[in-house]
C-alpha cells in the first residue's frame, strides 16, 4: 500500500484559480457518501463485515468520522458516510491494493453500490471550525465547471504486444453515445505508453450509467475480449467478481481540471505519461497542479485545458494544445517555471519511463517532453458533442 502522503504539502494551498473547475488539492475536508444496495435476508452478514472493514479503516491517516445507517422504508438500502482530513489521504487509501482486499467480504452481500465524494463548502449547527494552517477546513468557493465528468482506465499489456493491441483499438465501432435522456458520452481518448494502455473518457450526465452503457456495448465487448489474451492482468467478463477487480484497480480518476477559457480550431489533443516514485504519485500530481494553474492564466500559452489523473504511483496529464506541441514544451509538460523542471524529474520512475538514471537526469522540457509523451491511439468524438 502506498502511505498517506506526509510529502503532499500539509498545509492548505492558496485558494485556487477560478479557472480550476475541479481539484483535490485544497486542503479542504472530504465527505464521501456510499449508497449500498444489501441483497435480501443478507443485513446482518452485511452488518458484520461493514463492522471488520470499520475499525480497519479507523486507523487510515486522514480518516475523521464515519456513519452507517440504514433506510427507513426499505431494510435492503444502506448508506455509509465518512468524513475525512482532505481527499488526498482517502484517494490513496481507497486506490490501494489493501482497500481492494479489505472490502473483498462486503461483496457477497452487496447488489450494487455507487460512491460519491464532496468537498465540503458550508456547515451549519455547531461552533464554527478552525480555518488556520493545519486545521481542517471548508472549501472557499463554489467551483464552476463546464458539466463534464472526465474519468480514465489503465492497464499494461504483455510486452512485445503493444502493436497487436493497439490496432485492436484503434479499429472497433464507437458504441452509440446517448445513454439515457440526461447522460451522454462526449469523447474517447486512447493513447498508449511502451504497454500502458489509458482510455480517457468524457460524459455529460451520469458517470457510473455511461460506464454501465459502455460495457453492455456489443463492439465493446467484442474489442475487450479480443485483448484479453494480451493483458498482464488476467480476466474473466463472465465472472462479475473478476470484471469488478480489474475495472476497480485499472479505473484512474480525475483529480484537478483547468481550462484556460478559450478555444481554437486548431486544438489538438495529447498525453503525457508521468510514472512517480514509489509512494510520490500524489505529490507529483500536486505539483503539476499547480504549474496547470500558472499555465491557465496565460492568455497567450499553448494550453487550453489540461485534467490530470492519478492512482497510486500512475500519474496522466490530458492536455489540448494550441499550436505545435514542441514550440512550447516547458507549458505543455506541466511546468511553467524553469526550476520545476528538476523538481519533476527527482518524482519520476526512470525505469516505468523506459528511460535509465543518466538520461532521466536531462531535466531539459524538450526531453522530458520526448520521454513522457503517450501515442495515440484513437481518438473519437462523438457527433454533435
Amino acid at each position: 500500500m502506498t502511505t498517506t502522503s506526509d510529502r503532499v504539502s500539509k498545509a492548505p494551498t492558496q485558494q485556487a484559480s477560478q479557472r480550476v473547475s475541479q481539484s483535490v488539492f485544497d486542503g479542504s475536508r472530504l465527505r464521501v457518501v456510499l449508497l449500498v444496495d444489501v441483497y435480501d435476508g443478507a443485513q446482518q452478514q452485511f452488518l458484520e463485515a461493514y463492522e471488520s472493514l470499520c475499525s480497519q479503516v479507523a486507523s487510515v491517516p486522514g480518516h475523521v468520522s464515519d456513519q452507517l445507517c440504514q433506510s427507513i422504508e426499505n431494510p435492503s438500502q444502506w448508506l455509509i458516510t465518512s468524513e475525512w482530513e482532505s481527499a488526498p489521504p482517502f484517494l490513496t487509501w481507497v486506490n490501494s491494493e489493501e482497500h481492494v482486499r479489505m472490502v473483498q467480504p462486503l461483496h457477497s452481500c452487496v447488489r450494487d453500490t455507487r460512491s460519491l465524494r464532496f468537498h465540503i463548502v458550508r456547515e451549519t449547527g455547531g461552533p464554527a471550525v478552525p480555518t488556520g494552517p493545519g486545521k481542517r477546513r471548508l472549501q472557499a468557493a463554489p467551483r464552476i465547471g463546464d458539466g463534464v465528468i472526465r474519468h480514465a482506465l489503465t492497464f499494461t499489456v504483455k510486452p512485445g504486444s503493444e502493436a497487436t493491441v493497439a490496432e485492436i483499438l484503434a479499429g472497433y465501432t464507437s458504441p452509440e453515445p446517448r445513454v439515457d435522456d440526461t447522460t451522454r458520452l462526449i469523447r474517447t481518448s486512447l493513447f498508449m505508453h511502451g504497454n500502458r494502455v489509458v482510455r480517457a473518457i468524457e460524459v455529460r450526465g451520469d458517470l457510473l450509467a455511461a460506464l454501465r452503457h459502455v460495457a453492455r456495448q456489443p463492439e465493446v465487448r467484442a474489442v475487450e475480449e479480443a485483448i484479453n489474451p494480451y493483458l498482464e492482468q488476467d480476466r474473466d467478463l463472465d465472472d462479475p467478481e473478476s470484471a469488478r477487480v480489474f475495472f476497480t484497480r485499472a479505473a484512474l480518476p480525475a483529480v484537478h481540471h483547468v481550462t484556460a477559457g478559450q478555444e481554437s480550431p486548431e486544438a489538438v489533443r495529447h498525453a503525457l505519461y508521468y510514472p512517480a516514485r514509489e509512494g510520490r504519485g500524489m505529490q507529483l500530481a500536486e505539483l503539476l497542479a499547480r504549474q496547470d494553474e500558472a499555465a491557465a492564466d496565460d492568455p497567450r500559452g499553448p494550453v487550453l485545458r489540461s485534467t490530470i489523473f492519478q492512482r497510486d504511483d500512475v500519474v496522466m496529464r490530458l492536455v489540448d494544445v494550441r499550436g505545435p506541441l514542441d514550440g512550447d514544451p516547458g507549458p505543455v509538460l506541466g511546468l511553467t517555471e524553469h526550476g520545476r523542471a528538476a523538481e519533476l524529474t527527482a518524482l519520476l520512475d526512470g525505469e516505468a519511463l523506459g528511460v535509465d538514471g543518466p538520461a532521466l537526469r536531462d531535466s531539459s522540457p524538450a526531453h522530458l517532453l520526448a520521454v513522457s509523451r503517450m501515442d495515440l491511439v484513437t481518438d473519437r468524438r462523438a457527433p454533435e458533442a
